[in-house]
């Protein structure tokens, strides 16, 4: 008895703390947001110039990162919402929506009247009622100058069958923040954690929400068991036998003044229903077999046919003091809920290739046999090298390991020859963290994301797709655009920062006084 109690005053005492917490950050970042609202309003009257809906037939949409990418669940579409685009000095916010038409490989912007406030690092999920609804939690919205955050905790739904946003507004549910996760569950809305951060304060959360998609109402759960600690940026997908998993994460506590710690979160929980009843969930600790991907943060998620979560890319930085460098991945692996294990993934490289070793042809050179074939299908990794050329003529050197045809991931199967030959590796999307990534038909499509190049962030705007069935090659459907890629200088000055404030705002509204104008032309 004397040790329970002490556990449950523990408990209390953490709740007290994070609640003094959560407090402390509102009030010192409600004048911040009371700033940035006068700006959020600004631009909703650009919005609400829109009175119709009009599809435009354009581009690819600019480079950006913390997007949200959809699959639409009648149409052969991806839909693209928000996000963000940082050039060195200025930093932009999107409430675009953009439509990918697989068939056609072609892109249409959609001005729908009244849509949400520009955003990033929000949360989408996809559902298929009413011929399909988009559904929008929270996000951030940052000044020109990337100083000052607005954190949402509104909820929003895009019928796509109709075109039309709608706002929908319920009481007791999650306070505002960004880089939590959510998923659809049966006829709810699950979420989880996410941070609020100030110029002066942060805090990360660990709590639970579900909104009931029948009675548009949120509930706050309170799961037994042992949690996942508070954190942002994690895994969390829909396993099939009901539960929801959740891998990784990250967050940061202040460790001295000015000095903060970053955690890149390795653990991984399962949440489920107990006993069968949807008013009761229950955390469970799990520890998964097989390859498990390395600790990182700005990766991307995106469920498979086969109920495989699919976790692609990321970075992890190294963190001491105030220095801070970042190795940036591009592996890709699928964890597997039926057998609770990792895979890391395999490109088996085109079939022709392969056929060519195990006919051994006569072309191939002396001694070029079946053990040949095998020293190079062991080989190393290889690394790609790829420059490119800036607007302003930077030159950016892109670096991708790429591991060998065969050489990671599952066991070959009975019916391939272990000593095929291994064609060069093709290269796909370049790493990135903070990309965004869908899958549609049995094919994953990466989009956009970003990668620092010394002091310069590199924000893309490229699309690859990748067929899960065959695991062959990438294919790039968008290549990266140098002629996108604007780095301004950073100042120092007070005047030089107003500047920049005021031409940012300047820069949205000349942004949709053009898209006007081109409109009717």
């Amino acid at each position: 008895m004397g040790k329970k109690g002490k556990k449950e005053k523990k408990g209390r005492g953490a709740e007290k703390t994070a609640a003094k917490m959560e407090k402390k950050v509102s009030k010192r970042s409600r004048k911040e947001e009371e700033d940035l609202e006068a700006l959020i309003v600004h631009f909703q009257t650009l919005d609400a110039r829109k009175t119709e809906v009009v599809e435009t037939p354009c581009s690819p949409p600019s480079p950006r990162l913390n997007a949200s990418l959809s699959a639409h669940p009648e149409k052969d579409e991806l839909i693209l919402f928000g996000g963000e685009y940082f050039n060195g000095q200025k930093t932009v916010l999107y409430n675009e929506l953009y439509v990918y038409h697989i068939r056609k490989d072609t892109w249409t912007k959609v001005d729908i009247p009244s849509p949400p406030p520009r955003r990033c690092a929000h949360q989408a999920v996809m559902v298929p009622q009413g011929g399909g609804q988009l559904w929008v939690f929270g996000g951030e919205f940052a000044s020109p100058n990337g100083e000052q955050f607005y954190h949402y905790k509104d909820l929003w739904v895009l019928h796509l069958a109709t075109k039309t946003w709608e706002q929908v507004r319920s009481t007791g549910g999650p306070s505002g923040r960004s880089g939590h996760r959510m998923v659809a569950w049966k006829r709810q809305l699950i979420l989880f954690g996410g941070f609020h951060e100030s110029t002066r304060d942060y805090i990360y959360y660990n709590d639970v929400y579900a909104f009931n998609l029948d009675t548009f109402a949120w509930s706050k759960l309170s799961p037994a068991g042992t949690g996942p600690t508070p954190r942002s940026g994690c895994q969390m997908s829909v396993t099939p036998q009901g539960g929801i998993v959740l891998y990784g994460g990250y967050s940061k506590q202040r460790v001295k003044k000015d000095v903060d710690k970053g955690t890149r979160h390795s653990d991984m929980f399962l949440l489920k229903p107990e006993d069968g009843r949807e008013d009761k969930w229950v955390w469970t600790r799990i520890n998964p077999s097989g390859v498990k991907p390395t600790p990182r943060s700005g990766f991307s998620v995106a469920m498979a046919p086969n109920h495989q979560t699919l976790f692609s890319r990321g970075v992890c930085d190294e963190e001491e003091e105030e220095n801070l460098e970042g190795e940036v991945f591009n592996y890709l692996y699928s964890y597997e809920a039926t057998r609770n294990r990792w895979f890391a993934g395999q490109l088996k490289g085109p079939k022709s290739k392969k056929k060519k070793c195990r006919r051994g042809r006569k072309e191939e050179p002396e001694g070029g046999s079946k053990q040949a074939c095998g020293r190079a299908s062991a080989q190393g990794p290889v690394e790609v090298v790829k420059e490119v050329v800036a607007e302003d003529g930077t030159v950016v050197t892109i670096k991708q390991v790429l591991a060998a045809p065969g050489s990671v991931g599952q066991a070959q199967s009975e019916d391939e020859d272990s000593s095929e030959e291994a064609s060069s590796p093709v290269p796909g999307p370049c790493p990135r963290s903070n990309a965004m990534l869908a899958v549609k038909h049995g094919m994953l499509y990466v989009y956009g994301g970003m990668f620092e190049a010394g002091d310069r962030q590199i924000t893309l705007s490229d699309l690859h797709c990748l067929d899960l069935h065959r695991m062959e090659a990438w294919k790039a459907l968008v290549e990266m655009d140098p002629e996108t890629q604007e780095w301004l200088e950073e100042t120092d000055s007070e005047e030089d920062s107003e500047e920049e404030v005021e031409g940012a705002e300047g820069g949205y509204e000349d942004e949709d006084s053009a898209e006007e104008s081109s409109a009717e032309d």
